[in-house]
């Protein structure tokens, strides 16, 4: 399957469910528009609807949705920043919680899109470092 063999290195690190989530959603998408970008885009909403980005590797969220503004909107819609992995409509307590596990510094005196941001920030760190071991 090409598409487990091409996978992202992150989504290599997740559960079996992830991956198999993105294989799946990506198979799919090659049968409807082709091998190519918009697969692969549309294999990683797939994703991000189901788990979250936690550091260098993918955890299933408590509840499935879409994980910021511009996944809710959908396709078509004016394009816009999007959270990066995490699960930016999820509750500020569940975002400490992420901001924990990734030891991020004051984290008890930031606002929920300060969270947001810092854990993009964690989570790309994670990611480089992971790539480079």
């Amino acid at each position: 399957m090409p598409a487990r063999k091409d996978m992202p290195a992150t989504l290599k690190r997740s559960p079996k469910k992830a991956q198999d989530t993105y294989v799946k959603a990506h198979d799919s998408a090659v049968e409807e528009y082709g091998e190519g970008e918009r697969a692969h885009r549309t294999a990683f909403a797939a994703v991000k609807h189901a788990f979250e980005k936690v550091g260098d590797h993918w955890e299933a969220k408590s509840r499935k949705g879409p994980s910021d503004r511009q996944a809710a909107r959908g396709r078509g819609s004016k394009a816009g920043r999007t959270a990066g992995g995490v699960d930016a409509n999820a509750s500020k307590e569940h975002l400490m919680d992420v901001a924990r596990k990734l030891e991020i510094r004051g984290r008890s005196r930031m606002t929920k899109p300060q969270l947001v941001e810092a854990i993009q920030k964690a989570n790309r760190r994670s990611t480089s470092a992971a790539s480079r071991a």
